[in-house]
């Protein structure tokens, strides 16, 4: 899949003053003193630098910056201060966002080429591999902008973006680069996922999706794709995702993902199954929402799209691991066979579900693909959607909501959330909350109680996925942005992505570590 703005990454070893490109991204603490190589700069740029901090202009506070310009005194063009805040307080995604910052100025100044030194004013506080990767998916995420049907552009853009992270020392290069390869690979594969995700409902339906879904993997041997179309849904009772998609002429599909490693997956390491969401467009069913913002529904897909590009992630990142991605996929619209309030359908599992609110689709069409999970006997399932409008409510559109059945898998994912600068805060399932989706008619109800609305979906979920350990995020708030940020243009965020393959990292490198 070809991305909007061609980007390249990479790594050279460089003195700082003698590196010639268009633009050279240096970081400043606001509660530290320059580096030497700044402060060499600076002395170069005649005290310029300095300067700007004595007056007031730039003291390194988070999302600012400040441009300079070489004027034949540095090899560089151009010279981006980023603010990083305090020290003490930096975290990876502090350079993530800076590096974010830096590849959407050079985005919108048009430049070919910009070089990034801003590891160098956190020193050793993280590991290199670590920076690297952090700088190589920031690099990826500011550069992002989604203009694929404009037609007429008033002032164009480049199509290419070559980005270095440079060094003079080549030990540190040496420390960077695979960080930096893997965080290329991330990162280009969130990009994808956004330009998939903003992508309208007559571009991606169901048996689009599934055709790019093969279109993404091929050139991967690792990875076999199969899709259960229609009448293979049938063939395999799959209740939930019929019932959903019945309204719509464009039918469901089930998308699934088998990676299995070139190398054996290291004994102890579990079987894993990651479960994303993708209504296409929802429209609400016949519980039909309103019309304002409905054209955002198309962000519906995003959870599923995670699952996909996390897969590609994986298998170019060749992680000695089994993987199962299962992508649900169906159109959520009201028409004469449309399934209805008060109809129970039987899903996938043998479980019968009363439908209360055909708005409530996106559990209908997980729970098919969480027990066909849970049936290939994988010992971890993840789940990944935009299932509620109560999760958003709770924690706006700053944290993911994440619940889980185990504690140990719980802490992975927010280790995993802290590394990749994904959030996600933990929320209870239990008891009290299944009581609530019981049905006096049926096994199950599909909504619950106007109350925690975003802990009974997820206590809905648990009950297909047996015995496996089985983790649930719910990103609404999370899948779009509404005004520009650091991390580039208004849409798809493409989160999940950084998440779901940060955890699958995690796992390989904790097992290589015993």
């Amino acid at each position: 899949m070809k991305q909007i703005i061609e980007v390249r990454v990479q790594t050279r070893k460089v003195e700082l003053a003698r590196c010639k490109t268009d633009l050279l991204v240096l970081g400043r603490c606001s509660d530290a003193e320059p580096d030497d190589m700044v402060q060499a700069l600076d002395r170069a740029l005649g005290g310029r630098i300095e300067q700007l901090a004595k007056l007031g202009d730039f003291k390194g506070k988070p999302k600012t910056s400040v441009l300079l310009y070489g004027e034949g005194k540095l090899a560089a063009e151009r010279v981006l201060l980023v603010g990083l805040g305090e020290r003490k307080k930096a975290t990876l995604d502090t350079l993530r966002r800076a590096a974010a910052v830096a590849a959407g100025r050079a985005v919108d100044l048009k430049l070919p080429r910009v070089a990034l030194a801003l590891h160098r004013s956190l020193g050793s506080d993280f590991e290199a591999a670590a920076v690297g990767r952090a700088l190589a998916e920031g690099a990826y995420l500011g550069s992002y902008r989604y203009d694929e049907f404009v037609t007429v552009a008033e002032n164009g853009r480049r199509h290419s973006l070559a980005v270095e992270i440079v060094d003079p020392e080549a030990a540190q290069i040496r420390s960077l680069a695979p960080g930096v390869a893997a965080g290329a690979i991330v990162g280009r594969a969130q990009a994808e996922a956004r330009t998939l995700a903003n992508r309208p409902a007559n571009v991606i339906d169901p048996s689009s999706l599934a055709r790019t879904a093969r279109e993404m993997m091929r050139g991967l041997p690792t990875v076999r794709c199969t899709v259960f179309d229609e009448p293979k849904l049938r063939a395999n009772r799959m209740g939930g995702i019929l019932a959903v998609g019945s309204g719509s002429q464009n039918k469901p599909r089930l998308i699934l993902l088998k990676y299995t490693p070139r190398r054996r997956p290291a004994r102890g390491l579990p079987t894993v199954a990651l479960v994303g969401k993708a209504v296409t467009f929802d429209s609400g069913g016949i519980s039909i929402k309103p019309s304002a913002d409905m054209d955002q529904m198309k962000f519906d897909k995003t959870g599923g799209i995670a699952v996909l590009a996390a897969i590609k992630a994986l298998a170019e990142l060749e992680l000695p691991l089994d993987v199962l991605g299962l992508i649900p996929a169906a159109e959520n619209l009201p028409s004469g066979s449309s399934y209805r309030p008060g109809d129970i359908i039987t899903t996938y599992s043998g479980k019968t579900v009363e439908i209360l609110n055909t708005d409530a689709e996106g559990r209908m069409i997980l729970c098919d693909a969480l027990a066909y999970a849970a049936r290939q006997q994988r010992e971890v399932i993840i789940d990944i959607a935009t299932l509620t409008g109560a999760c958003m409510v709770a924690l706006g559109a700053y944290k993911a909501g994440l619940m889980s059945n185990d504690e140990e898998l719980a802490a992975q994912l927010q280790r995993a959330a802290d590394a990749s600068g994904e959030s996600v805060w933990r929320l209870p399932t239990g008891d009290e909350y299944a009581e609530e989706i019981k049905s006096k008619i049926a096994d199950l109800k599909n909504a619950g109680s106007r109350w925690g609305g975003a802990c009974t979906a997820a206590s809905f979920l648990q009950q297909f996925v047996g015995t496996a350990k089985w983790a649930h995020l719910d990103i609404a708030g999370m899948d779009v942005l509404l005004k520009p940020t650091e991390y580039g243009c208004v849409g798809g965020t493409g989160f999940g992505v950084r998440l779901l393959t940060t955890y699958l990292m995690n796992l390989v490198d904790a097992k290589s570590d015993v």
